[in-house]
């Protein structure tokens, strides 16, 4: 039987210096208004040069990243992997507006793949669409999309448009075809409900084009939005007409607050489930579909969640799945939850934690808003830290 609460498991990869670290980010995470100046001073005091980026490495770098380069990813790579958990590379760099910075971004993608392709250490590679592409080209064909499927006329793109949209999609394909080549797993990360329309569709495109034979492409589904476990539903039909096999990596989501926002502020009915507890509902009614379903969908469970690890784990015992089964993965993130994931990879289940990597300065965007998801998402850093309290009492008696 899994136990989420045995600390000599969930920690025995830190050592004391690591685990004090881990102590004193989460006392910090913990208070919403040091998090709140932190996501404004940090980033000035990195424009201003002044000597901080030593310090930001050194601690909250650490805690949640592998490294600058893929290279320096190794360390990260070498120790969950003594402890059976697999790495996902995730070049964590965002913002960026530039065609080269999109096409330097690509290669970075591609690089990972190739690392994963002769290090059977990283089961899968990741990416988001907005790292090689303009956010609001992804939202105009996101409204061309909807508005073709209601059949209501929508404007013509303009030559540069077209050029740069097609771009995109050469960019999401080159990456889709190194993963195929290489056999290497490849998730699409899901972003907001106004681009992933398009998201939607390509990853499905690039299903129909390499998934044939095996699950290489990823979709990943936002439980927080209400309607997804309907969408998955028609997916499956989908999928099944096309003669693919269908990857998906499930989330609970990432952008509730921005969505609400938006939704307010453009006078249209939020997209996000009322609460939590319509969220966790659909999450693990989702488990329970694909899991019916496991002559289709191959599934990665991202979550940090304890009741949605272990339910899934239950579901497949009840399926005599052996939980060596590669269609089947646990993924949380580096430096979190790693209480379910010592656990869950003890008890014989796949697991992979995501490690970004990336230039400091760069992935500062990512690392503010680790903090601030983990001060929003209800005793996430009290459940973190009664944890690291639990287990510096055990080490101590």
């Amino acid at each position: 039987m899994i136990s989420f609460d045995n600390t000599e498991i969930a920690f025995r990869s830190k050592n004391k210096q690591d685990l004090q670290r881990a102590y004193l980010l989460f006392k910090i995470i913990g208070a919403p208004s040091i998090v709140k100046i932190g996501k404004v001073l940090t980033p000035l005091a990195l424009r201003m040069r002044l000597p901080i980026k030593g310090l930001i490495k050194n601690t909250i770098f650490k805690q949640f990243c592998g490294g600058e380069t893929i290279d320096e990813c190794d360390t990260a790579i070498s120790s969950l992997h003594a402890f059976g958990i697999g790495t996902i590379l995730d070049y964590s760099v965002e913002g960026k507006t530039e065609e080269n910075d999109f096409e330097q971004t690509t290669q970075i993608i591609i690089q990972t793949i190739e690392k994963s392709a002769t290090d059977k250490r990283i089961p899968f590679a990741v990416f988001k669409v907005t790292g090689i592409g303009q956010h609001d080209l992804l939202e105009l064909v996101s409204e061309q999309i909807r508005a073709t499927r209601k059949q209501i006329a929508f404007r013509s793109f303009t030559t540069q448009e077209n050029e740069q949209i097609q771009a995109i999609i050469d960019r999401i394909d080159r990456i889709c075809a190194a993963a195929a080549k290489h056999q290497t797993r490849l998730f699409i990360d899901a972003e907001e409900t106004w681009i992933q329309t398009a998201i939607d569709q390509w990853t499905f495109d690039m299903m129909r084009k390499y998934n044939k034979d095996a699950c290489i492409v990823y979709n990943t589904v936002q439980m927080y939005r209400h309607d997804r476990l309907a969408y998955l539903h028609s997916e499956l039909e989908r999928a099944k007409e096309a003669g693919v096999q269908y990857g998906v990596k499930l989330v609970r989501g990432a952008y509730m607050e921005k969505e609400r926002a938006r939704a307010q502020e453009l006078a249209y009915p939020s997209p996000i489930q009322p609460n939590k507890a319509s969220t966790d509902k659909d999450y693990d009614a989702a488990l329970d579909f694909l899991v019916a379903h496991k002559d289709v969908f191959s599934i990665c469970a991202g979550t940090h969640n304890e009741n949605s690890s272990m339910y899934l784990a239950s579901l497949l015992h009840q399926d005599k799945v052996d939980p060596k089964n590669p269609k089947f993965y646990f993924a949380q993130l580096l430096g979190m939850s790693d209480h379910i994931s010592y656990n869950l990879s003890d008890a014989g289940y796949q697991v992979a934690k995501y490690v970004p990597f990336g230039p400091v300065n760069e992935v500062l965007p990512y690392l503010l808003r680790r903090a601030d998801e983990n001060t929003s998402v209800a005793g996430q850093t009290s459940r973190e830290l009664g944890l690291i309290i639990k287990e510096k009492a055990r080490r101590k008696a």
